[in-house]
């Protein structure tokens, strides 16, 4: 009897198993088509941000990484048809996740080299680092936020970005024995730039970052270390960040 059982309920795992593999094999045939058209919809966008880019057009190993990316991973609903909108996301704890389109942006400006190592400051749901990890060599990503990075950390460790090392702590510190920093990408405003961000900046790197008052429009800003007490500053774009958060006293 109980054989004659095992050999009905058989088949009807079987065609349970192939169902649920269709179903992802689906969902995954989205994912890439949403995911292409968001990279050409960034790659139309990009053409015409001439004043923020300085020139025509971003890299095609942004585009790149860009495309391998899948942010769907990265956002609470893991819906493919939101997470390849070009528009920033709630990822809870009053954060976001950015429009793909400045995360496009601010690493095209950090002009991240596959030997670099980068730091991230503000690790929200890990998606700009993972976008980081398919350019640098090493990046080292700090959250203040207990659950964004123990939830970042996990799905960065599962997708395998075995480059990322993520911390939580107060990112204002910087990391320094994780750098020195070829690139710094900053996605949180502050009034300023944090000096000891600069100091962890090798000579020749770049740090991007929204500078302004918290909830109101920001500049995008870069700032290139030309020599080990000397830097240059401009503003590249208005942007609207959330704001930089510190430890309560």
């Amino acid at each position: 009897m109980a054989d004659r059982m095992i050999l009905k309920i058989l088949p009807l795992l079987v065609l349970s198993m192939v169902a649920a593999a269709r179903e992802v094999a689906a969902q995954d045939a989205e994912c890439v088509r949403e995911r292409a058209a968001m990279v050409e919809t960034i790659r139309t966008y990009a053409r015409s941000r001439v004043d923020a880019l300085g020139r025509d057009g971003l890299s095609d190993r942004v585009l790149e990484a860009l495309g391998k990316t899948k942010r769907h991973l990265f956002i609470p609903e893991r819906s493919c048809s939101i997470a390849y909108s070009d528009a920033p996301l709630s990822i809870g704890h009053g954060q976001t996740i950015s429009q793909p389109f400045i995360v496009a942006l601010m690493t095209e400006l950090a002009e991240v080299a596959p030997d670099h190592v980068v730091l991230e400051i503000g690790t929200g749901s890990g998606y700009q680092a993972a976008i980081l990890a398919h350019l640098a060599r090493k990046v080292c990503t700090i959250e203040i936020i207990p659950p964004l990075a123990e939830t970042a950390a996990k799905t960065l460790r599962d997708a395998a970005y075995d480059n990322v090392s993520v911390r939580l702590g107060d990112g204002f510190a910087g990391w320094p024995e994780c750098g020195p920093f070829d690139a710094i990408v900053v996605t949180a405003a502050l009034g300023e730039v944090p000096p000891p961000l600069i100091e962890q900046l090798k000579v020749g790197g770049r740090l991007v970052m929204p500078v302004g008052s918290a909830y109101a429009s920001q500049q995008l800003t870069v700032v290139e270390k030309t020599a080990p007490d000397k830097t240059t500053t401009r503003a590249v774009a208005l942007v609207r960040f959330v704001p930089f958060t510190r430890p309560k006293k």
